[in-house]
């Protein structure tokens, strides 16, 4: 009996526009643009406005060709065996295509999240060549067509224009507000040619956790889908190369015949069972899952079909209660309570057949090495390669995955509802045995277009039919069919109906902030208000927030080839930032917050410290309300956005280049096991709220206050599991002199497990000098346990325009080894160092106060700079 047997079809490809006669090699997976820019048929997209001179390409219709050839498995002396299967399988094929094969169509495919797999050992030629050819209309052209198609549905497209609503293809194609428009097309995952007698498919291991006893106990439920003819089929259950437990059935051929059965042992309990835990709270343990068809020849020890699923056991909770401030939303997983602090993930390239498994690897190595915990990989992109998933599975990073619906009014016309049927079933059987895997979720933001628009939402009306009635129809695809669908495919993974999303205070409510999750954009978008004001302004879960900053000059550099337009606000900068009205709300939160420099260097500089001070507000803020058990006010926040799909000026904490921003070293400390955090009351120096005399907002306020009424509170999250003694300092140094003003303060605490301690509430900084003569300080506290300093944190005067920083007197002094030492004899505020793809820094972004341990940064990959230190800027006015 013929094996399984997989042929890759990645070489011999060719590609052309249908205005061109000319074939050109290819690569497959593939993706036009790469092949054009392969052959040097169109400028870098990512380069100066590019972008306008590649649209055509999205307008054409383009095609890719190969051959196939007949496994010799298949034949015999020039004839096809019986018994003998041959399929083709396009893993992915983007977005609208027609495969033909020898002249004949086999299958047209309008959505690029789904698999194909098509039988064609028939269409197949034995002796003469196999032409394969797929053909990609433009996605634009068919979501146009099929908008004018369904005039039943009002469709509802932010962002970007209503063709790509009825498109199933990665929403960010259409361009978004930190990403270009490159519609892109082409086979753009592996195609490949099965030939099997046997096959083994929709392997399934459901199991249940006992985690009472004192070690836990496993029963794990096995299912797997068997085609073709078998005697025998086995199942090992392995960890660390051990078999735990095995499987094993005979199976007579009149019982299964020629169709497929199903193969379903009992269940078994497995005592001791080693369980997955996210980083930080313990190992990420892993068992491999084997399952085989033996063959019936012989003694039945050839195999001639495997399939092979790595597992992780682990307990995962969404945990919704109702406490005094509404309902609660946090992880627990395997009985802890764990709060969250991560990304939003965005595809990592435009192109995305470029992004390779070890380019997946460091990007999750990144994120594990800030102290993050989860990545939410967001809606408007793709289900991401396997290979994603298996590095946060090894590294214990958790992922909240959104379904591919991303800020829009979705229709829901039985064609597309079938389309997403499968889409839905097909990627949570590829991802369901991820341990990471710790949340579905419905949507990125389509409920808050119910809220904007005014559309249908009565959320006591639980009968799924009436929705499709209404001008919300989507809801039917969220709150029935997603969750349906889930339900019989992943029993252990939680589903969340969108972000953001939650009921409680209204009966027609779509988004409560005491409820369900939040998206809070009244910092940089809406209200625009202060960044300082971040901690009172979170939800019981902040699923998005964000302030805008330039990457590095390198790659400001880089996106940019003519020096003449490398200034702030080029013509260049200007069309590659696509966040709508970013100027003004970037230049209004420099302008309230520092004195802003002309040149590119100074204003990329001011406006990455000024992210890393809003994450900062925002993450040592929120972190401090996830309190303790049974009061967790906040269960965790996502900062938006980790990474970017190429070159630009964006939310993104690291830029295309893996280049990290200072305010990932900013997430890195304030998500440190133990961090200590300090913040003194905010004074908004531009304004007074209105009250009951002015009836309006008046700009009458004595700035000198801020000088005089200082209160401030320090607090130590701690996410151990364990109780720590340990002692917090706090210090009032001068700007001016960097001398400390006031005695230093010092508290011996016990920090409480898995909670934050309150160290100081409400402190009230006493003085006797008059606010004319006082003098700006910084705050400054330090957490020392067992005699070793293990995090600090600094509370600077508000505005930073408003200080002094003349004569900083900074020292840095090589130690060798690449290590560096850093002081300085006055503080410093936003120390950061211009990194470069190709060098790692130890420490970024961060203050120097004077009095302190100093600073030791160790600095790789930069030996050709003069003394092997890069270049480096601080606030200085």
């Amino acid at each position: 009996m013929a094996r399984y047997t997989v042929q890759a079809l990645s070489a011999g490809w060719e590609f052309k526009s249908s205005n061109d006669s000319i074939w050109r090699s290819a690569q497959v997976p593939s993706e036009v643009h790469t092949e054009l820019l392969r052959h040097n048929m169109i400028p870098d997209p990512f380069v100066d406005l590019n972008e306008l001179d590649v649209a055509w390409v999205a307008e054409e219709t383009w095609h890719y060709r190969t051959e196939v050839p007949i496994p010799e498995t298949a034949t015999h002396n020039g004839a096809k065996v019986s018994g003998v299967e041959v399929d083709l399988v396009f893993e992915g094929l983007d977005t609208f295509a027609t495969v033909i094969l020898n002249g004949e169509t086999i299958l047209k495919s309008e959505n690029m999240f789904i698999e194909h797999r098509v039988a064609v050992k028939h269409l197949l030629n034995s002796n003469t060549a196999n032409t394969l050819e797929i053909i990609f209309e433009p996605a634009r052209r068919h979501g146009l067509e099929l908008v004018k198609a369904h005039p039943e549905h009002n469709f509802i497209v932010h962002q970007t224009e209503v063709s790509r609503g009825p498109v199933r293809k990665g929403q960010c194609h259409w361009g978004w507000d930190w990403g270009p428009i490159l519609l892109t097309c082409g086979p753009w995952k592996p195609v490949r040619l099965e030939t099997y007698a046997n096959r083994i498919q929709n392997v399934k291991l459901d199991y249940e956790l006992d985690l009472t006893g004192p070690s836990p106990v496993v029963e794990v439920n096995l299912f797997a889908e068997i085609t073709g003819l078998a005697c025998r089929v086995t199942a090992d259950f392995f960890f660390a190369g051990e078999t735990i437990v095995s499987f094993e059935e005979v199976v007579s051929n009149e019982a299964q015949g020629t169709a497929a059965w199903i193969y379903q042992p009992a269940s078994t309990k497995i005592p001791g069972a080693k369980l997955w835990w996210p980083r930080g709270y313990g190992s990420q343990n892993l068992y491999e899952l084997r399952v085989r068809v033996m063959s019936a020849d012989g003694d039945g020890s050839t195999c001639l079909a495997e399939e092979r699923q790595t597992v992780g056991l682990r307990r995962t909770e969404l945990v919704q209660e109702k406490d005094t401030i509404g309902q609660s939303f946090y992880f627990r997983v395997n009985g802890v309570d764990i709060f969250i602090g991560g990304s939003c993930w965005i595809p990592a390239d435009s192109f995305l057949p470029r992004i390779t498994p070890q380019r997946y690897q460091d990007w999750i190595q990144l994120l594990a090495d800030g102290n993050q915990s989860m990545i939410r990989i967001w809606g408007g992109g793709i289900y991401e390669s396997s290979a994603f998933y298996t590095a946060c599975d090894s590294l214990g990073i958790l992922v909240w995955q959104d379904f591919m619906f991303a800020c829009a009014s979705y229709p829901t016309y039985p064609s597309f509802l079938t389309s997403i049927t499968t889409e839905a079933r097909q990627n949570i059987r590829r991802l369901r045995h991820h341990p990471s895997l710790v949340l579905w979720c419905g949507n990125n933001e389509d409920y808050q277009l119910i809220e904007r628009y005014k559309l249908e939402y009565n959320f006591p009306d639980k009968d799924p039919a009436s929705w499709l009635q209404t001008n919300f129809p989507a809801r039917y695809i969220y709150e029935h069919l997603l969750p349906t669908i889930l339900a019989s495919e992943s029993s252990v993974i939680p589903y969340h109906p969108g972000s953001p999303w939650g009921t409680g205070t209204s009966p027609t409510l779509a988004v409560d902030a005491t409820v369900g999750d939040v998206h809070q954009w009244n910092v940089w978008h809406g209200t625009t208000a202060p960044y300082q004001r971040l901690p009172d302004m979170g939800g019981r879960f902040v699923s998005e927030f964000g302030m805008e900053a330039y990457p590095h000059l390198d790659t400001l550099h880089r996106l940019i080839s003519n020096p003449a337009q490398r200034f702030p606000g080029s013509q260049v900068l200007d069309f590659n930032n696509k966040a709508v009205g970013y100027e003004r709300r970037m230049l209004t939160y420099l302008g309230e917050n520092f004195r802003v420099p002309a040149d590119l260097a100074g204003f990329a500089h001011l406006t990455q410290v000024m992210q890393a001070d809003a994450v900062a507000w925002a993450y040592k803020g929120w972190r401090r309300r996830w309190g303790r058990a049974g009061e967790r006010a906040c269960g965790g926040v996502l900062v938006w956005q980790l990474n970017d799909c190429w070159p630009t000026v964006s939310w993104a904490v690291v830029d295309y280049f893996m280049v990290k921003k200072p305010a990932w070293y900013t997430i890195r400390r304030a998500m440190k096991p133990l961090a200590v955090g300090v913040a003194r009351k905010f004074h908004d120096w531009t304004a007074r709220p209105a009250d009951a005399l002015w009836k309006r907002d008046t700009g009458h306020v004595d700035p000198r206050e801020a000088l005089t009424d200082v209160e401030f509170d320090v607090w130590v999250a701690n996410s151990r599991l364990e109780r720590v003694e340990g002692r917090v300092v706090v210090r009032f140094v001068s700007v001016k002199t960097g001398r400390d003003v006031k005695e230093r303060l010092e508290n011996e605490v016990v920090i409480e497990p898995n909670a934050c301690t309150e160290v100081l509430v409400g402190f009230k900084f006493e003085t006797d000098v008059p606010a004319k003569d006082a003098e700006h300080f910084v705050i400054h506290a330090s957490l020392w346990v067992e005699g070793e300093q293990v995090s600090s944190d600094t509370s600077w005067p508000d505005p930073i325009k408003y200080l002094d920083f003349a004569d900083r007197g900074i020292q840095v002094k090589s130690l060798g080894q690449n290590l560096f030492e850093l002081s300085a004899e006055k503080p410093v505020k936003g120390f950061v160092f211009s990194e470069r793809q190709g060098v790692k820094v130890s420490d970024n972004g961060f203050d120097i106060i004077p009095g302190e341990k100093a600073v030791q940064i160790r600095i790789e990959g930069a030996e050709s700079e003069p003394g092997g230190l890069l270049p480096w800027k601080f606030v200085r006015q």
